[in-house]
């Protein structure tokens, strides 16, 4: 499939600090074989000036073409990823968080074994290849790899980051997926879906992490894990 436009989807909770810094970096990756991209910002019910600072960045930056989309409500991260993917119209959409935790120049390398012609999935690893990678909590880090393998051993899959955010999915197998997780439960969720997809090409290649504190604005916390735990084996068993 020839890959024309990439998606990218960019749930928004109360980012006003770090918005436009983000679109920034968007705006300025330069993607290969010339793909286009497609901007899709679903604002989260946030509760700070992150509206006014998307739509100051829209009215500063028109060729961009963002498409913002409001939610009703705060309704969570995954269902705000889940009405991306349905506004998404490129041959393939990514979900890039507004934090300044991953680095979009690294599309590109998502992209490589897509436009190669070997991949239908690229999950980005925090944890594979020589990538910066910010150095933070320790039960963090053992947390996503019990994850990480409890997902691989229900879904028979070799992942070594699980959790990641960057996971570049072809868009109509995105589309086709049965996605109920409205929080932190996408991950676990998205994945076991996706190893079920018949003849489906899933590969990882390494990408930085410029990690947050929680005083830096990280949200997930124990009970997210908790919630993983449980995601992995309803969907695993599914």
């Amino acid at each position: 499939m020839a890959i024309r436009r990439l998606s990218i989807i960019i749930p928004a909770y109360n980012e006003e600090r770090t918005i436009h810094l983000i679109l920034d970096k968007v705006r300025q990756v330069e993607l290969v074989n010339g793909i286009a991209k497609e901007v899709i910002i679903v604002n989260d019910g946030s509760t700070d000036g992150t509206v006014q600072a998307v739509e100051n960045y829209m009215a500063a930056n028109p060729g961009m073409g963002i498409c913002f989309v409001q939610q009703p409500r705060n309704m969570g991260k995954g269902a705000a990823i889940h009405r991306g993917i349905k506004e998404a119209t490129g041959e393939y959409l990514i979900v890039q968080d507004a934090d300044l935790e991953y680095d979009p120049r690294e599309f590109n390398d998502l992209l490589r074994p897509v436009v190669e012609g070997f991949a239908d999935v690229v999950f980005g690893s925090r944890f594979m290849g020589h990538h910066p990678h910010r150095i933070l909590f320790f039960w963090h880090s053992i947390g996503n790899k019990f994850l990480t393998q409890l997902s691989n051993a229900f879904n028979n899959l070799n992942l070594t980051d699980m959790e990641t955010c960057y996971k570049l999915i072809r868009t109509d197998i995105a589309q086709g997926l049965e996605l109920k997780e409205q929080r932190f439960g996408f991950e676990p969720e998205v994945t076991a879906k996706l190893a079920r997809v018949k003849g489906v090409r899933i590969y990882e290649v390494g990408i930085s992490y410029y990690g947050r504190t929680y005083s830096e604005g990280k949200k997930i916390g124990w009970r997210d894990g908790f919630r993983a735990i449980w995601c992995i084996l309803k969907y695993g068993m599914a």
